[in-house]
């Protein structure tokens, strides 16, 4: 590996105080994972207060986000990644079928009831109004080019360092 040593800004241990003119020696993995704990905690915590998790959001967007309905196993497979565990996407769709918001055919494909239709619209305003909390402050532009430059440094880090 070619060594980066003196052309990089030296690495500075995670302080949460840093002021703006010590930011660029702050560790990117450290701010990253806050900004992700600290807006997944409030997503969750709104929510919380209309009954209702956050996986289910996921999986009540996919029922509805495709040509066709898709089955109990797609959806498993396409939200594991995101849950906390690999049986919690299995219990939501349970757990939504249980609420009425969910019908499953007899090829086990899922459909959103009129009752799960209306709590997916009534989250995906939930999650605009948490967005517009979030990005308080920041203009589109900003945002873009802050997500530039994470989508950057997992290229350099997973080997395909071009943009």
């Amino acid at each position: 590996m070619e060594s980066l040593i003196g052309t990089t800004t030296d690495q500075a241990p995670a302080n949460p105080a840093a002021t703006d003119d010590m930011l660029d020696t702050q560790p990117v993995g450290y701010w990253c994972g806050l900004t992700h704990t600290t807006v997944t905690r409030h997503l969750r915590d709104a929510m919380a207060k209309i009954d209702v998790t956050q996986p289910q959001y996921w999986v009540l967007n996919r029922v509805n986000g495709g040509p066709t309905a898709p089955s109990r196993e797609e959806v498993i497979a396409q939200l594991t990644h995101l849950a906390d565990g690999p049986h919690e996407i299995a219990r939501v769709v349970d757990q939504l079928h249980h609420r009425e918001w969910l019908r499953i055919d007899d090829g086990q494909r899922l459909y959103l009831t009129d009752a799960g239709e209306a709590a997916r619209v009534q989250l995906r305003e939930l999650a605009t109004e948490v967005r517009a909390v979030v990005h308080q402050g920041i203009s589109d532009e900003e945002y873009v080019a802050a997500l530039k430059v994470l989508r950057r440094m997992v290229a350099n880090v997973e080997g395909g360092g071009g943009s």
